[in-house]
């Protein structure tokens, strides 16, 4: 039976799976019942009115670019997020944005994003429906015409968020020419370290993610995002608990092994890593599968005695 698994150790992992969501409910219920939950500082969130503000003063655009994605993904939907943020705060100060999308479909959901923010707000007559372009689908003309933005209209303040590649050093190093403020945070790891060169504040790894939980302070946000922090203390504390029991198995012998589910006798020899107690409560025993051919009734059996 395939279940068989789940009856060795295989609960385990439905038990860990378990944890990880209540965390998560607990955590919102306890938001959404007015408890102050803390998220650490973030400095490229906080920097946000800054560079806004200094683009009011001078009187510049203030320039969004929600990655290279394909499609319309999370990753997508995260950027456009953050960007709805920064362009509320720009509608209050009468600011002009750009936003640069490479994805048609990124494109026609930015357009909608922006302007429900601007009519939230009640500025829907300062909405510009130009604020908001596709530049192209392919990568370094992408570049080209975002670089090309950046220089014309001097942009005071540049916000580059998601799926970057080989473009982010070119993105960021106009920018940097003119002096613009930068908030960048790439999802690809091998372009994080350009960013970190070449722009002024840089969201890193899960900080891109909390941005959303960071900026409204949702209570949903927050809590699932103070929930997902306990579920990896606890993944944090079995790794280390289960370091602990395995370097403690390979120092002993055993004289049992576990074979399909059931311990069996044999003779004394050193400890191997699926000996250890923790190793083998996260791999259930796989059931044995047997398989029944059926007897082919057209083929007689050979007579007794053989022939020639």
């Amino acid at each position: 039976m395939a279940g068989e698994q789940y009856l060795d150790t295989g609960w385990f992992g439905m038990l860990v799976t378990l944890l990880l969501a209540v965390f998560i409910l607990v955590n919102i219920r306890r938001a959404k019942g007015g408890k102050d939950l803390f998220i650490r500082r973030i400095a490229g969130l906080n920097a946000i009115d800054e560079a806004i503000g200094r683009a009011t003063e001078m009187g510049r655009p203030v320039l969004m670019v929600p990655g290279l994605s394909d499609t319309v993904n999370a990753i997508a939907v995260q950027a456009i997020n953050i960007f709805a943020y920064v362009s509320r705060i720009a509608a209050r100060f009468a600011n002009p944005i750009l936003i640069c999308c490479y994805n048609a479909a990124v494109y026609t959901l930015a357009q909608e994003v922006i302007r429900d923010v601007y009519q939230q707000e009640g500025l829907a007559d300062r909405y510009d429906q130009d604020s908001v372009r596709f530049v192209s689908d392919r990568q370094f003309a992408f570049a080209a015409g975002v670089s090309g933005l950046i220089l014309r209209e001097q942009t005071a303040a540049t916000f580059f968020m998601g799926e970057f590649y080989a473009e982010s050093l070119i993105f960021a190093e106009t920018a940097n020419s003119i002096g613009s403020i930068q908030v960048a945070s790439s999802t690809e790891a091998t372009q994080t370290p350009f960013f970190i060169a070449a722009c002024d504040y840089v969201l890193i790894g899960d900080e891109f993610y909390a941005a959303s939980a960071y900026l409204t302070r949702q209570p949903v946000l927050v809590g699932s995002l103070i929930g997902q922090d306990w579920g990896k203390m606890m993944i944090m504390v079995l790794l280390t608990l289960g370091t602990i029991v395995n370097s403690f198995t390979l120092t002993r012998e055993v004289t049992s092994e576990k074979v399909d589910g059931v311990f069996n006798t044999i003779p004394a020899r050193k400890a191997k890593l699926d000996d250890s107690p923790f190793n083998q409560l996260i791999k259930p025993s796989k059931p044995k599968i047997i398989v029944e051919r059926p007897i082919d009734p057209t083929k007689a059996a050979p007579a007794a005695g053989g022939g020639n």
